[in-house]
């Protein structure tokens, strides 16, 4: 079983080293005003994504106006100068082509993917939206109280979603990180138009935006397009937000949140660094690993002990992202089994940290996680909407696009110590924040509402 392991990983990892032909180059311009543009050529299919990122989301905002980046990403679909309130949806469908946004806590991306010859239609729609947005009152009171209602579905009825926004403004004490991206109910009311004007007007320029574009493309005639319908737009006066950096949390805080729900979960979480900030640059890289250790999939810890092992876990998780603007944390989350307590999971979860913590990964386990990750990675590869979103995503966290190349490269040489090391420092009891659920009774209005919860969509 080793051997085999070892020969997918080798396979793998060949297949990193395609030539240019297969996977042509990132091609990187700057217009005069500011704004970036990173072309990637990938001639498989005669369709091309184009995605607009803006260095803005909820890590920009500030106490009283949290949510007013994902408000101003819903006001984006509602009209310009030139164009009335749902014209900008109706023109890219028409053109068969689909299209939508998101709000994340350090970028709000804009995106289309249509066939290639129709990508003039998106610059042009994007680039009108960039300056001219006019930003009714009819229309952003509408689509306030749908922001409103998006949050009493998503988060306020949820008793998981609430409890991690609970467990994320106890953890943080002074990272914008604590906010949640759809804000706090009482900033919500209180927004107004002339709120979300001057954001706008600071944010939404080209100096402060990346353009990406993925597909069957020539980048010469991209970057021709682009200075045609975005050059002359004018920038803003670059703003910086000023950096709230996390104090070094000084013991262990818990939290019980108390909400109607059919069953408890429990959210533990360790600060750690990101890409840039680590004092080791393969720390991050082997957080990465040590994540996917406990929970890469059916064959990973979490799962073989806890779910199908001990059946103390219903559900187990580990997760940690290097791509963040801040330094953000390693969580683990798990729902007990029937029979089992909340504080009987915790102490099975602590037993597996602390595993990882006393003896090494044997290099079987270590291959096999790293073919895993490696495997998605490379996959990703296949979708140009993905491969546009990792571009978008490292520049817009203020990484260079190249470390995508470095990003294979460094998990490729983390080791069995590294990842030893990571969590003897970081999964440390006074660096742990811990949130339990605590189910009260469901009652039929409340039953009701988590199970609309779980599938409606709010754009």
């Amino acid at each position: 079983m080793q051997e085999r392991v070892v020969v997918c990983f080798t396979f793998l990892l060949g297949l990193i080293g395609l030539p240019a032909a297969a996977a042509e180059e990132v091609q990187e311009y700057l217009l005069d005003n500011g704004m970036q543009v990173l072309v990637k050529p990938d001639h498989r299919a005669p369709v091309v994504v184009s995605q607009v990122w803006y260095k803005v989301g909820s890590s920009y905002e500030h106490n009283g106006l949290t949510g007013i980046s994902h408000v101003l990403e819903h006001m984006m679909f509602k009209g310009t100068e030139q164009r009335e309130p749902g014209e900008f949806s109706r023109i890219v469908a028409a053109n068969g082509g689909s299209e939508n946004a998101f709000t994340g806590r350090d970028y709000t991306t804009y995106y289309q993917q249509l066939s290639k010859d129709r990508l003039a239609i998106a610059f042009e729609l994007e680039a009108d939206r960039m300056r001219n947005l006019t930003l009714p009152e009819e229309e952003f009171r509408k689509e306030l109280a749908v922001v409103q209602e998006e949050r009493r579905l998503r988060t306020e009825d949820q008793p998981q979603s609430l409890t991690y926004e609970q467990f994320n403004a106890v953890a943080y004490r002074a990272s914008p990180y604590r906010n949640p991206v759809i804000g706090w109910m009482s900033d919500l009311e209180a927004l107004r138009v002339d709120d979300l004007q001057a954001w706008y007007r600071t944010w939404y320029a080209p100096n402060n935006a990346t353009l990406v574009v993925v597909g069957d493309v020539e980048p010469e005639q991209v970057l021709a397009l682009a200075k045609k319908y975005f050059g002359a737009l004018q920038g803003e006066p670059a703003s910086e937000p000023k950096p709230q950096a996390e104090p070094e949390q000084l013991g262990e805080a818990r939290i019980k949140v108390q909400a109607p729900a059919r069953q408890p979960y429990l959210i533990m979480g360790y600060k750690t660094p990101v890409l840039q900030q680590g004092q080791e640059d393969w720390e991050p890289y082997a957080l990465e690993m040590l994540a996917a250790v406990l929970d890469g999939g059916s064959s990973a810890r979490f799962s073989r002990n806890l779910i199908r092992g001990s059946h103390v876990a219903a559900s187990a998780s580990a997760g940690y992202s290097a791509y963040t603007r801040l330094p953000g944390m390693l969580t683990v989350s798990g729902i007990p089994s029937p029979g089992h307590s909340v504080a009987e999971l915790e102490e099975a979860i602590l037993q597996q940290l602390e595993a990882v913590k006393t003896d090494l990964v044997d290099e079987e386990e270590l291959a096999r996680v790293r073919t895993q990750v490696v495997t998605g990675r490379i996959y990703e590869q296949d979708s140009i909407y993905y491969q546009a979103m990792q571009i978008g995503m490292l520049e817009s966290i203020g990484l260079d696009w190249r470390y995508l190349d470095a990003h294979v490269e460094q998990l490729k040489r983390v080791t069995s110590e590294q990842v030893r090391s990571v969590a003897r420092k970081y999964l440390v009891p006074e660096n742990r924040t811990v949130a339990e659920l605590v189910p009260l009774p469901l009652g039929d209005g409340a039953a009701m509402a988590q199970a609309q919860g779980e599938v409606s969509h709010v754009r």
